[in-house]
């Protein structure tokens, strides 16, 4: 439709080379969507969450020029006690790898890296994972 709006990540639309646009932020200030904008406003909350065993937090609005005011963190819900422990060690270990090492590709996936706060916070829970009933 002419005029319509709608929203999807940035990395699907860099794929497809969808025309996308810069959103006003409360500030009055325009922001384009990219990687750098959307680690700028989950970085905001890096102290929050490090007080925190509840991670769900709104990174939207974030404080900030640079942020980019619709931005968001996806969320894996993991069970704390992970009854079949070589699928909960796996599980783990990519889960590790993602926030380690493979944080190094999300860039060039067009993916925000967490500030390295949060995902060493994130590396620390994961270590409560229990394995076994």
């Amino acid at each position: 439709l002419v005029g319509a709006v709608g929203y999807i990540e940035l990395a699907y639309a860099r794929q497809i080379k969808l025309a996308y646009a810069a959103v006003k932020k409360s500030s009055g200030a325009f922001v384009l969507p990219s990687v750098d904008a959307a680690t700028a406003a989950a970085a905001g909350v890096a102290a929050k969450l490090s007080a925190r065993s509840d991670y769900r937090i709104s990174i939207v609005n974030a404080a900030g020029a640079a942020t980019y005011p619709i931005s968001s963190f996806t969320w894996i819900i993991l069970y704390q006690i992970q009854p079949d422990v070589d699928k909960g060690k796996k599980i783990v270990s990519f889960l590790k790898w993602a926030l380690t090492d493979g944080q190094a590709a999300a860039a060039a996936l067009d993916y925000a890296p967490l500030p390295s706060a949060i995902a060493q916070r994130l590396v620390e829970r994961l270590a409560t994972v229990r394995l076994g009933t």
